[in-house]
């Protein structure tokens, strides 16, 4: 599960893993016989918080399994709730590694036709840390609501069994993303960077 998702940038992993209390060596970028067994029991402890929650759509499988061990919890338990309450919601975005945004960031720049989808480079989001998720509202058709008042009703559901550990973009003031929630770490982008490279970043009390 997690050696293919993060298998082409080994140091990021190995900062996930000791931010989520499982990897106490050297980061290194070297998957080595360290890394395998941390990666393993992030593996089981991600099994077994899945296994106490529920088990969603394959496409929120999927970027549930890439967040930190933290924010699986809370997001399980945040999108359970939301489904519980009619909403169609699913999780769309999950982590990302520092190249993976810079593959977002590229779009609709550099000559790229695409539009626009992020203003962050890599390092500069919630995603590349594994604390933050992104919502998706669909129709019983399936089709793709991009905005509206789903996302409200969301948050309105999902939040409150999070016991305020959760933020959410909905209520910032500045730039609101309403599809965007993370955990609630009182750190600012660069000092959660600095943590996270640094190898300082405890999830733990999460």
């Amino acid at each position: 599960m997690s050696a293919p998702l993060f298998a082409g940038d080994v140091l990021f992993f190995q900062r996930l893993l000791r931010a989520d209390g499982f990897y106490h060596d050297d980061l290194d970028g070297e998957w080595g016989p360290k890394t395998e067994k941390a990666a393993k029991a992030y593996d089981a402890a991600a099994q077994q918080i899945r296994s106490q929650t529920r088990t969603f759509d394959t496409r929120s499988e999927g970027c549930i399994l890439t967040l930190s061990i933290a924010a699986q919890r809370r997001a399980r338990e945040y999108l359970g709730k939301v489904l519980d309450g009619g909403v169609i919601a699913r999780i769309i975005s999950g982590t990302r590694t520092y190249a993976e945004q810079d593959a977002l960031f590229r779009k609709g720049r550099f000559g790229n036709p695409q539009p626009r989808v992020t203003n962050a480079r890599g390092g500069q989001s919630n995603h590349n840390f594994g604390v933050a998720w992104d919502i998706g509202i669909f129709t019983k058709a399936g089709g793709y609501l991009g905005e509206g008042p789903g996302y409200d009703k969301a948050a309105a559901l999902g939040l409150p069994v999070a016991g305020g550990v959760i933020e959410w973009g909905g209520n910032w003031t500045g730039f609101v993303d309403r599809p965007h929630y993370q955990l609630a770490l009182g750190l600012s982008v660069s000092e959660l960077r600095q943590r996270f490279e640094a190898g300082t970043l405890d999830l733990g009390t999460f």
